[in-house]
């Protein structure tokens, strides 16, 4: 296994290069089964996520070639059939359970088991069932399994009780195929959702309303291969722009969309940081004294989940007290207790943190207990007095490309080491 052993205290310098999104590039990859042909999906992340959704592709008949110097995959989905996926390959990952839908609409019928991934709360699939049976399918539950199946898709208004991310790709990717009109009202406005449409449209569907929260999709007969490159990830780019901050640090970030990252900048300007955009590239000036803030979580355009546990560890080293609270996931604040092992002073009350600053944390042995938890240590062990060594890297290792060496060619002391 391996683990980050970071030294605090370094200023970083220079720039730094944004992958594209995991979160779009996912669905995408699932959405090649749909047309029976050969995709090109380049500057794709070489991440763990990313082969695991890659192997469950293979398992259903598809030839994928992976360069992974230039980050282009080729998937060639054209002998794909509706064989049962392994279990243990679903379970890796929650972003599996996105096959569902292009199976169901390419095939008509699917079986999968529940999804896994990280344990940060509760994510029924309950609203990519209900999508499904709203456009006319079939859904049965037996043993950790779901099975769905149906003569013909036709299309249908769809209200979410919740502007679930992954509901809303998985009923767009079953609706596009479908015969007729598919209107999906309250649909998650995430940008990785409006590049998931727009690589569907290119590859011949009808879907507008991208950006907003209806959705409406015309069903066609086919659609076809084509060459795609995915948004950058504004997730990595937020999490960059707090390292600069927590190390009061001036540093560019090449692979940015505005638009996209607006309320990450607004709730860091609102704390001192000083922004300068250039296009695509921005540089972030953290060497200002910053001030203690509060932050709710929201659905897109709202704060982000997944910036939640970065931001913890900025305000955490931040004089005054803040509040974060948590609106999406009920368990995505365990990271707390590792952030206290540095010496943070931070008291859970439900779903929010009340975070008093400290001058400074200390290095200490921490344990990512997932994604962006990891995230945060990583940039609390940047901040810190001493030593820091982070195991459970593999969480870390889903969502960002060689973090450690984008981190070290800004001047970070860190080095990922086997134990």
């Amino acid at each position: 296994m391996d683990k980050f052993i970071i030294k605090g205290g370094s200023t970083l310098r220079g720039e730094v290069n944004i992958s594209s999104a995991k979160n779009a590039v996912l669905p995408i990859i699932a959405a090649t089964i749909l047309c029976g042909d050969k995709c090109v999906i380049k500057n794709c992340p070489m991440l763990l996520d990313v082969y695991v959704i890659i192997d469950a592709l293979k398992s259903l008949g598809a030839k994928i070639d992976i360069n992974k110097i230039s980050g282009e995959i080729v998937i060639d989905t054209s002998e794909v059939s509706d064989s049962h996926i392994s279990s243990d390959l679903v379970r890796k990952m929650r972003g599996s359970f996105l096959i569902m839908g292009p199976m169901i609409s390419r095939f008509g019928q699917f079986k999968i088991s529940f999804p896994g991934g990280c344990n940060i709360g509760t994510r029924p699939i309950d609203l990519h069932l209900k999508g499904f049976k709203a456009l006319g399918a079939d859904v049965k539950l037996d043993h950790g399994y779901v099975e769905v199946s149906t003569r013909k898709l036709v299309g249908a208004r769809i209200y979410l009780d919740f502007p679930s991310v992954g509901a809303t790709e998985n009923i767009m990717m079953a609706a596009v195929l479908a015969e007729g009109e598919t209107i999906i009202e309250n649909a998650a406005e995430e940008p990785e959702i409006g590049d998931l449409a727009s690589f569907l449209n290119e590859m011949g569907a009808k879907i507008t309303g991208i950006g907003t929260d209806t959705l409406r999709i015309i069903g066609v007969k086919t659609l076809n291969g084509i060459s795609y490159k995915p948004i950058y990830d504004r997730i990595e780019a937020g999490t960059f722009m707090i390292a600069a901050a927590i190390t009061k640090s001036k540093i560019k970030i090449n692979g940015i969309y505005k638009d996209h990252i607006k309320p990450v900048v607004a709730k860091l300007r609102e704390m001192g940081i000083g922004f300068q955009f250039r296009g695509q590239e921005l540089i972030v000036d953290g060497r200002n004294d910053l001030k203690p803030i509060d932050i709710k979580t929201m659905p897109y355009p709202g704060f982000p989940t997944d910036m939640q546990s970065q931001m913890m560890s900025l305000l955490g080293c931040v004089y005054g007290t803040s509040v974060i609270t948590e609106t999406i996931f009920e368990n995505r604040f365990m990271h707390v207790l590792e952030l206290k092992r540095m010496g943070a002073n931070i008291k859970i009350d439900g779903r929010s943190a009340v975070i008093e600053g400290i001058s400074k944390f200390n290095g200490a042995e921490v344990k990512a207990t997932d994604l962006r938890a990891g995230a945060a240590l990583i940039l609390a062990g940047l901040e810190a007095d001493g030593e820091t060594e982070i195991s459970d890297i593999y969480h870390i290792d889903r969502g960002y490309v060689e973090i450690e060496n984008k981190l070290y060619n800004i001047g970070a002391k860190i080095q990922r080491v086997k134990y």
